[in-house]
């Protein structure tokens, strides 16, 4: 093998917008990896996933040609591009000389991230070896966070308006992350104000440039891209918005999805899919109350407001150390929707609970806050089972911790449960305000192979439910095929009784609300 630099050059300048043309189509990228199921995109405190045994997920790819035209009449093939240089491999673990409250060290982490997420890491675990990596403080820490949360949100965006301005695709792909986290700052959507002045982000972003090894020879390139950008900032952005990966910042087969299953409200599902998502809160009912704690929340000059039974939106995200109370248990972080789920399995003191595919433990706890019962916290992976028991511990509660696989039954007793939870593994559509990775490490085909994990689930846990018993289906998923036409098609299958339950809620926020997308699905077994 050849090692060759890139060759990449500055396309000529941009047209006049209406007469700009839309890059070239590059050959699609050798796929890598596989799908994996909604609890691997979840965030450490939310967010952390929810593996299941399920593929792994796949690479950012040429995203697949749409069949609906554009507003120019042309097909959409837009795409993540990607070069095909010869290389040596990069060297994302490379610890830069750089003051740790400098932009451009918290740029090269961030960028170092994407690289990873372009294999088909998920971003939480991606960003978690580049804090290793780089030994990184926690101030440096929450500006690559911020950072890569950011970029992938405008992922589209950026690619487009680097497609405009380069010939091809910049390699290593930590190089194009720098680009592409560099442009977000400098490309903040309207009415935002930026987070950095535009001087500050050029210079710092070609310093990052220089300071690493792989690209050092690129950084008089990276602060050419920038500077044009700065320049024709107008026209560029004009041009990129033709598009419809850029206009929407998602593949072009999730739109077509979301507005095929919602044609009255995919546009407002796809932007509440790009805002950055609330610190919610969950009060725990067995030590205080809402009332109680939203003033020690205002003693302590943070802004809450109710959006839900238990639930408080912060005005203002802080670190978990710093809520009045939270080492203590009184309150955890949890989605406003999810905490809905607890509440519908209307549990009661001494019954028999199994919560199916329970980590991080967020409703594993929510449960015990609400009665006294025997719970069971199954899920397969068993080193994130860890998460359920140290939530369990700071709320000073208690459940059978067990590892296994929800379709088997090796960790089955034999005696059947009152209740059972089922948030079954799923694309995890729904929760991309909070994981905006998922959309470009997911591929249309997951859908139909997460629906059929999750119908072998469904199946097995009902025999293992008690007659009069309760089953609460649960996705974080906006595709009908994982929500409710697998909920029609389990009762179908098994006589299931449907009890009452919110079905679809579709993500939104506003005065007095604020929710991800998620699915619930009642089920009642009628009596021997």
């Amino acid at each position: 093998m050849t090692d060759k630099r890139p060759t990449l050059t500055l396309k000529p300048k941009a047209k006049a917008a209406g007469a700009a043309q839309r890059p070239g189509k590059p050959a699609r990228p050798a796929q890598s990896g596989q799908g994996k199921p909604s609890g691997q995109a979840r965030p450490p405190q939310s967010q952390a996933a929810r593996p299941q045994q399920s593929p792994q997920p796949r690479p950012p790819r040429a995203v697949e040609q749409s069949a609906a035209a554009t507003d120019s009449g042309h097909q959409s093939e837009a795409r993540l591009r990607h070069s095909h240089e010869v290389k040596n491999p990069a060297q994302l673990g490379y610890r830069p000389d750089l003051k740790q409250d400098a932009l451009a060290f918290a740029l090269l982490g961030a960028a170092a991230s994407l690289a990873r997420v372009r294999t088909g890491t998920a971003l939480p675990q991606a960003l978690a070896e580049a804090f290793d990596a780089y030994g990184a403080t926690p101030q440096a820490r929450g500006a690559m966070q911020d950072i890569a949360y950011r970029t992938m949100r405008q992922l589209g965006r950026s690619e487009i308006l680097l497609g405009l301005m380069t010939s091809k695709a910049p390699e290593p792909p930590m190089l194009a992350g720098l680009l592409h986290c560099a442009l977000t700052l400098l490309d903040t959507p309207d009415g935002m104000t930026p987070p950095y002045e535009a001087f500050t982000v050029v210079d710092q972003a070609v310093g990052a440039a220089a300071s690493h090894p792989d690209f050092a020879h690129a950084k008089a390139m990276v602060n050419a891209v920038l500077r044009r950008f700065l320049r024709e900032r107008e026209q560029l952005v004009a041009a990129a918005l033709r598009d419809p990966l850029a206009q929407w910042n998602y593949p072009q087969w999730w739109i077509d999805a979301v507005r095929t299953a919602y044609p009255q409200d995919w546009q407002s599902i796809l932007r509440e899919g790009n805002r950055q998502p609330p610190l919610t809160l969950r009060v725990n009912l067995r030590r205080t109350n809402v009332e109680a704690y939203l003033k020690l929340l205002a003693d302590a000059g943070m802004a809450a407001q109710q959006v839900g039974p238990t639930a408080l939106r912060l005005a203002q995200a802080v670190n978990v150390s710093q809520l009045p109370g939270f080492d203590a248990g009184l309150v955890s972080v949890q989605d406003a929707g999810a905490q809905l789920a607890a509440p519908l399995l209307d549990v009661r003191d001494g019954m028999r609970v199994l919560d199916a595919c329970a980590a991080p433990g967020g409703k594993s706890g929510h449960i015990l806050e609400c009665a006294d019962v025997h719970l069971t916290a199954l899920d397969v992976d068993a080193r994130r089972l860890g998460r359920v028991e140290q939530n369990l511990q700071r709320l000073g509660l208690q459940a059978n911790v067990t590892a296994g696989a929800a379709e088997g039954d090796g960790w089955w007793d034999g005696c059947q449960y009152d209740r059972i939870l089922a948030d079954v593994p799923c694309t995890a559509s729904g929760i991309v305000r909070r994981h905006p990775d998922i959309r470009w490490l997911r591929r249309k085909s997951d859908t139909n192979q997460l629906a059929t994990l999750s119908g072998k689930i469904l199946d097995n846990l009902w025999r293992m439910l008690r007659p009069d018993g309760k089953l609460l289906f649960v996705t974080c998923s906006l595709w009908p095929q994982e929500s409710e036409a697998q909920a029609a098609a389990f009762a179908a299958r098994h006589g299931a009784i449907r009890l009452d339950a919110p079905g679809q809620l579709l993500p939104e926020s506003g005065a007095g609300q604020d929710h991800d997308g998620l699915f619930y699905a009642l089920f009642h077994k009628a009596g021997a």
